[in-house]
């Protein structure tokens, strides 16, 4: 690897950790996003006075970029055997909780890493991947979409960093068209990545949402734009930035809405329901209403009420059962379950297109009856889910619902078994 691109390699790390987008350092040393990203792909030099200004921005001091003066930028090299040292030392002190410990060359290295640590080495240590045809690229793409809509997620983890290598091999092998189709792959193999992490709660969500986001935009394709700023607006809630969210969310909505095509349409109504959602669980109840409202309208717009499974998104669908379903998470966000009881009575869990989607369903009717207190039917909810999709239920957040189950005053029968079977206790 290049010394430039060691150089960019270090600065998206530090920015990714600092959960700062490539527009935001952009603003801030005088670059735009895109050349921000050229920077971080080794393509161009930063001046000295932006290399200063970005390294100020970061807090990142240019001895830990192994440089020791501006002007030692042209001319100092990072060795070779430090480059690794330099990777792991900014992952660890930036992206602890994504399990950047398991880059380590201690014994812990030996065993299986989690899928969090796994897309932590998809993103700073690639693997060294072939080129492939677009036509099975697309494929290969395709079955790890599978993997992510039947709930097979330790499975979707072991593919994904061959995955990743492969759709950027091929990328760098095409131009013209086929690149930017290429672009799509990536883009899409990263949001997988980045719906990966979201359900592990995994702090790795945020620079996976952003190569994502990168690689939507080079494609030209508003769709998978549409795709990649939806998981991105997710870990910008998670990281306490709900307003900047459903901001992000809308614009790229009103982009979409306008579009000729079902698909595209069936996007924005997705996005608008995640904005609701996002305003919800920030206790914007106003927007939240006026969010959902737009979205049912988006939603009865489209052939049929909704994009069926035969003309899928790719990790979601706009349909009226989907709308349903982000009203129970909605009225459960805004301390309003009671009110959610009546949409989760209107949906038929066979109507939902996927385990992933099914499993959401006992997901947050688990949640709506804990928050009513109903710890019966929350655990009704949370059997539900194990046995549409075993996986979910030891997600951290089911996790943390079975132990106030377990714990609770009251017992409720086959709890301490489920509690054990799914790692609790």
């Amino acid at each position: 690897m290049s010394r430039q691109r060691r150089l960019g390699t270090a600065i998206r790390a530090a920015r990714c950790a600092r959960r700062m987008t490539q527009a935001q350092l952009g603003l801030a040393c005088g670059y735009s996003a895109s050349a921000i990203s050229r920077v971080e792909a080794g393509a161009l030099r930063p001046t000295e006075r932006a290399l200063l200004l970005i390294t100020r921005v970061l807090d990142l001091p240019l001895e830990a970029l192994g440089l020791g003066r501006p002007a030692t930028l042209a001319q100092d090299v990072i060795p070779d055997q430090e480059d690794a040292m330099l990777r792991r030392q900014l992952l660890v002190a930036g992206m602890a909780a994504a399990g950047a410990s398991a880059l380590s060359t201690t014994s812990a290295a030996a065993a299986r890493p989690d899928a969090s640590a796994r897309i932590v080495r998809a993103l700073y240590e690639p693997e060294t991947s072939e080129a492939t045809s677009l036509q099975q690229l697309k494929a290969t793409l395709s079955s790890a979409r599978a993997q992510f809509t039947t709930a097979r997620y330790r499975q979707l983890g072991d593919e994904l960093p061959g995955l990743l290598g492969s759709a950027q091999a091929t990328r760098e092998a095409l131009s013209g068209r086929s690149r930017e189709e290429a672009h799509a792959c990536v883009a899409r193999a990263w949001v997988l990545a980045t719906e990966l992490a979201l359900k592990a709660h995994s702090d790795v969500a945020w620079p996976a949402a952003d190569r994502a986001l990168a690689a939507a935009q080079a494609s030209g394709d508003p769709v998978v734009q549409g795709e990649a700023a939806r998981v991105l607006a997710i870990t910008m809630r998670r990281s306490g930035r709900p307003v900047a969210a459903v901001d992000l969310l809308r614009r790229t909505a009103d982009s979409l809405a306008t579009a000729r095509d079902d698909v595209s349409r069936a996007v924005a109504a997705t996005l608008l329901m995640t904005a609701a959602y996002t305003a919800a669980c920030g206790q914007r109840r106003g927007d939240a209403l006026d969010l959902m409202a737009g979205a049912g309208d988006a939603v009865d717009r489209l052939p049929g009420a909704g994009v069926r499974p035969g003309t899928p998104l790719f990790t979601v669908d706009a349909t009226s059962a989907q709308l349903n379903l982000y009203w129970i998470g909605v009225h459960t966000a805004m301390g309003t379950p009671e009110e959610g009881v009546l949409y989760a009575a209107r949906i038929t869990p066979g109507q939902l297109p996927t385990a992933e989607r099914r499993a959401r369903y006992g997901t947050d009717c688990a949640r709506m009856w804990h928050n009513l207190g109903d710890q019966r039917r929350t655990f009704a909810a949370l059997r539900f889910t194990e046995q549409v999709a075993p996986e979910e239920v030891r997600r951290p957040a089911l996790r943390a619902l079975t132990a106030d189950l377990l714990y609770a005053p009251a017992a409720v029968a086959g709890v301490r078994e489920f509690a054990a079977r799914t790692g609790v206790s």
